[in-house]
């Protein structure tokens, strides 16, 4: 008997949904790119639950006709390319004729569209890769076309999507890809009935402000190169704007987001000597390339490219991003309008002023200080990287020898700016004082009953984030405010802060804020149970002293002391071990 028969078209579509649309934010890329490739201006995306009961998209685009309107739901349909060598001069986001058929075959589509030329547009509705109706329909010139009930016919692909915050972040970031690239057309994204996202058309620049907050303007560089081969535009982040994860960094080639390994490393190569280990940067490039040199028909998401010079395309971004950092690294940014910041009127006619007058100690001497001043002028003891001196408490070296007189006998010596080796009744304490620290700092925030929670900002600062992140933000709220945090939301995306966890330097709010996002959102929180012991934790890990950073006596003594009063000395918060003791029979070897 023959045992080969040929998969009906229902089934084949599914096939090919399964890589074409593996979840919402697919097929939110395939209906974005397709309103891009009809040339609209004006772009509209609108999502409920996340995807699962509506996608819509609705642009001004050349719209199509009324056999165009049904033969686009055919796999293998498409206008872009017509033979062979036209896969090699592709100039559009889509041209595989795959998108709207492997859509069609798991969802109940609608679609409207008219020509701006016509008078009456058509409607067409389709589900499970059936064509249920067709009719004319008066609508706007441009298309509308609504995805309902995505999977409704593949209960197990649907029962596989993750939870609602989790599928939206991932069509929130198929629509900043989509929406950085061409800010020369205007977008919205609306959730649930609110307004994400509202771009007007404008620069690149302004469309990352957009997107990532205000203050991106003022943490980017521009990159600008042309050659024969390839031109390079884009911005790249200063190198004091590091990141600890590789979140925010977007690569794009005539005019489509790709991901490639050796493009991302010729960036972070450019900031070789300029970055701590471990931390990247961010940057928003894109390249022009000829077609002819390059074959994105790897893979049905177009996000795979191979390049026929991809050597040479290395050496050119690594070079031009290194040009940019070393040009506006040197600029010097000058203002000459800046403006006045305290405008004091005139004295009113009848105003009496008194004369100051100047007070002072004429038997002072600064080489000489009584037991009383001396204890009211101790340095402070606690070791924090970004603590001002003035805020940090006052300890005397006699009163911290009789805190650690249980614990340590005698000064405590800092070996390699890293390590303390604290003298103790066993032996010797070898201490990784930045571990020390953050078992610290972490005990005292998640206990803020006992210590003093807050420091009240003397003039509160004013913070912008993403949308994102504000929503984000917005639901941590409660677990930042226990962590020492006073903020309230202004706006759609900023925020005010009033006080801060004590012991916490207040200028660096913002870049504090943005790096317990990217902490919370990262991996490394994930085995966590509670909110608040990773937001505690990320906290700790940067207020915490750093490696290199020279301790006086007092602050060594102090620390070794906080450290034996914690239940948990010998492990930090990450569960990395803090000390080695060094017993006397060791010592005696």
């Amino acid at each position: 008997m023959d045992i080969i028969n040929i998969l009906p078209d229902s089934i084949a579509n599914q096939i090919a949904a399964g890589e074409v649309v593996d979840r919402p934010a697919g097929a939110v890329k395939e209906l974005l790119e397709n309103s891009l490739d009809a040339g609209a201006s004006q772009i509209d995306l609108v999502v409920k639950d996340a995807g699962r009961t509506l996608i819509q998209v609705v642009d001004n685009g050349c719209g199509m006709s009324d056999s165009d309107a049904r033969l686009c739901f055919e796999r293998h349909a498409t206008s872009k390319i017509h033979r062979t060598d036209d896969l090699f001069a592709i100039h559009t986001m889509g041209f595989r004729g795959e998108a709207l058929a492997s859509i069609a075959a798991i969802a109940q589509v609608e679609l409207r569209t008219r020509q701006p030329e016509g008078e009456l547009g058509t409607e067409v509705v389709i589900e499970g890769s059936r064509i249920v109706s067709q009719h004319p329909s008066a609508c706007k010139a441009g298309t509308s076309i609504s995805v309902k009930n995505l999977f409704f016919n593949v209960p197990a692909r649907r029962n596989f999507l993750k939870k609602d915050s989790i599928e939206f972040g991932h069509i929130e970031e198929v629509f900043r890809r989509v929406a950085l690239i061409h800010p020369d057309v205007a977008f919205s994204l609306t959730s649930g009935g609110k307004v994400v996202y509202s771009l007007p058309a404008g620069s690149m620049l302004g469309r990352i402000a957009g997107l990532f907050g205000a203050g991106y303007k003022e943490k980017l560089f521009a990159v600008r190169e042309q050659t024969d081969l390839a031109t390079v535009s884009g911005f790249v982040s200063r190198p004091e704007f590091m990141r600890r994860t590789r979140g925010e960094q977007y690569l794009f080639v005539n005019g489509r987001f790709i991901k490639h390994a050796g493009l991302s490393t010729a960036v972070e190569r450019a900031y070789e000597q300029l970055l701590p280990e471990r931390c990247h940067p961010c940057f928003f490039i894109g390249l022009q390339v000829d077609p002819s040199r390059i074959d994105i028909n790897i893979h049905p998401t177009k996000t795979e490219v191979k390049f026929v010079d991809e050597n040479a395309l290395f050496l050119i971004l690594r070079s031009a991003v290194k040009r940019a950092l070393g040009q506006f690294a040197l600029a010097t940014e000058l203002s000459f309008d800046t403006p006045q910041e305290f405008n004091i009127g005139p004295a009113p006619r009848d105003a009496t002023f008194d004369m100051p007058q100047v007070s002072y100690n004429p038997h002072y001497n600064p080489f000489h200080a009584t037991g009383s001043r001396a204890a009211q002028t101790a340095a402070p003891s606690t070791p924090t990287a970004a603590m001002r001196e003035e805020e940090q408490s006052m300890l005397t070296v006699e009163q911290t020898a009789e805190t650690t007189a249980g614990h340590g006998n005698g000064a405590c010596v800092q070996v390699q700016g890293r390590y303390i080796v604290a003298p103790i009744s066993s032996g010797l304490a070898l201490i990784d004082q930045q571990r020390a620290h953050e078992r610290v700092i972490y005990d005292r925030l998640m206990n803020q009953a006992v210590s003093a929670g807050s420091q009240t900002l003397l003039f509160p600062m004013q913070c912008s984030f993403s949308a994102a992140d504000a929503e984000l933000l917005a639901e941590l709220l409660p677990d930042l405010r226990q962590c020492g945090f006073e903020m309230t939301a202004i706006g759609q995306s900023v925020f005010v802060v009033t006080a801060v966890p004590a012991g916490t330097d207040g200028e660096g709010v913002n870049a504090m804020l943005e790096r317990l996002l990217a902490d919370y959102k990262g991996s490394t929180m994930q085995k966590y149970a509670r909110r608040s012991e990773s937001l505690c934790l990320s906290l700790a890990r940067q207020m915490a002293v750093r490696p290199g950073t020279e301790l006086r006596q007092e602050q060594m003594q102090q620390l070794v002391a906080d450290l034996f009063s914690c239940p948990m000395a010998g492990v930090s918060p990450s569960g990395k071990r803090i000390m080695t003791i060094v017993k006397p029979e060791e010592m005696l070897k």
